[in-house]
């Protein structure tokens, strides 16, 4: 936009706010966040949202008070600011201008290479002709995953996606053409892979051991290698093949490649498959390919009447012949409450799981990825809500990463009077918040002002996370929640609470 426009904008307004649309300006959501926050930290600045106008990011726009502009589209970068006098709305917009500029990179004369210097790769292709890489991660806006992960493949490369908003079509097509050159395709959404050690996308630091684990599923992996490592067993690899893979259209494709894969590694001793709740044929299909490998396999299977989670954790330890620990929590005083349930989670696989369990003693759980379609979001009652789902993340980075929009929600719910217990879940490792609890324990401590709001929290991660997991969970339980460990038993916890029994 114009410095003339600008102006033009502001004189009409009269106002310390202005609202620009940047057509075509692409930004990735992790950068746009990064540099909303810098803005927001600027003394004369009130308010700040710097992110592509998809139609979640415009309904936090219009939550801030801000005009919505009529001709913005996902493919824009909508910049609003609110501050103190106008001279520091000139003062914001000319720093957002340095940030962007910094963030983009060396120009057009760095990328061509000097006299006798190669420029750098411009395709994922090309760049693999150039190194011994086995393996490319493709993160880039879903529009165009399939294109890069398809060339990736015909490199001759695995692939693990970590984008989401990938067609089901694309993600089949992909899953094929990578069984047909003898590759992998992990993805789309996968949010988690251990290579031999290394962690790609949201990873936790776990040590090396026995376990293969094969996950559709990000979060229910971590959760799965957390205990694992807190029983001091150790993983060989994490594949991860993407929340879709045992759905009844995907049925198993990735699955089927990761089995095969890790019954043929000799670090390998015990294979176990995570997933949210999948297809029941597609679920019969997989368990039918585990009895023909020589690797004992194991299942956790998320569904009504299967095993936790942890639970299955626990099955894999005594299979290995592991002594199965008390699992770490750090308890708070709580008193049981009357009222409704409230979850808020980042990890979908979590929620998930904590939606079984609470169903299972309270009925429906209403969700945005609901159990049943019929417990969609609407209706008063129990609810958890997954913030890291697709429709939640279009042009918005993952709340592991940007907690915003649980913030707000979290604040909502404590003011609701019909709020009895509130769970929430808080995931560690590579790539997540850097400190989570910085931002989370003083939104606890608001939550419980005024009155005795049970806060529960299930806390993801392992003692040599970068967060440093027993510090986190600290300042969480100081600031007035019980922490756990595992997953299940902090949903327990909260469901105790409110059934008014022993917590």
């Amino acid at each position: 936009m114009s410095e003339r426009r600008r102006a033009r904008e502001r004189s009409e307004r009269m106002s310390t706010e202005v609202v620009e649309v940047r057509h075509g300006a692409y930004h990735d959501s992790v950068t746009l966040m990064r540099v909303g926050r810098t803005l927001a930290d600027r003394d004369d600045v009130l308010d700040a949202l710097t992110a592509m106008a998809t139609e979640l990011n415009l309904d936090l726009l219009e939550q801030l008070g801000f005009p919505v502009p009529a001709e913005a589209g996902p493919n824009d970068l909508v910049v609003a600011l609110r501050a103190a006098s106008e001279a520091a709305i000139e003062g914001a917009l000319e720093a957002l201008d340095t940030l962007l500029s910094a963030s983009s990179g060396p120009g057009p004369s760095a990328a061509q290479g000097g006299l006798g210097t190669p420029a750098p790769p411009r395709t994922t292709g090309s760049a693999a002709t150039r190194g011994d890489a086995s393996l490319a991660l493709v993160s880039v806006p879903g529009d165009h995953a399939f294109t890069e992960a398809m060339d990736a493949l015909t490199a001759g490369l695995n692939v693990m996606i970590f984008s989401d908003n990938v067609t089901v079509a694309q993600e089949i097509r992909l899953k094929d053409e990578a069984a047909r050159r003898g590759l992998i395709v992990m993805g789309p959404d996968c949010g988690t892979a251990v290579i031999g050690g290394a962690g790609l996308g949201f990873a936790n630091a776990v040590r090396p051991g026995p376990v293969g684990l094969v996950a559709a599923s990000g979060t229910g992996s971590q959760q799965v290698m957390c205990l694992l490592d807190a029983a001091g067993v150790g993983i060989s690899h994490a594949l991860g093949v993407g929340g879709r893979d045992l759905s009844a259209h995907v049925s198993g494709r990735s699955t089927l490649q990761a089995l095969t894969a890790l019954d043929a590694d000799p670090a390998t001793e015990l294979i176990l498959v995570v997933s949210k709740p999948p297809a029941p044929k597609v679920a019969d299909l997989i368990r039918e390919a585990a009895r023909r490998l020589t690797t004992p396999t194991l299942f956790a299977l998320l569904g009504t009447g299967q095993d936790d989670l942890t639970a299955a954790v626990e099955k894999a330890l005594t299979a290995l012949g592991v002594r199965v620990p008390e699992w770490p929590s750090l308890p708070f005083p709580q008193t049981p409450a009357s009222g409704l349930l409230r979850g808020l989670f980042v990890g979908g696989t979590l929620c998930d799981e904590a939606m079984l369990i609470a169903a299972s003693a309270l009925g429906p759980i209403r969700s945005n990825i609901p159990l049943r379609p019929e417990w969609a979001l609407g209706p008063p009652g129990h609810s958890m809500i997954d913030f890291g789902d697709d429709a939640m993340t279009l042009g918005r980075a993952h709340p592991m990463i940007d907690p915003t929009l649980r913030l707000e929600r979290l604040a909502a719910e404590a003011a609701d009077p019909s709020t009895g217990v509130l769970l929430l879940d808080v995931v560690l490792g590579y790539g997540a918040e850097p400190d989570p609890a910085a931002l989370l324990a003083p939104a606890i401590e608001a939550a419980r002002a005024g009155r005795d709001l049970p806060v529960v929290v299930s806390l993801c991660g392992t003692a040599a996370d970068p967060q440093d997991r027993d510090r986190q969970a600290s300042a969480l339980q100081s600031a007035g929640a019980a922490v756990f460990l595992s997953n299940a038993a902090a949903t327990r916890h909260a469901v105790a609470l409110i059934q008014g029994g022993p917590a």
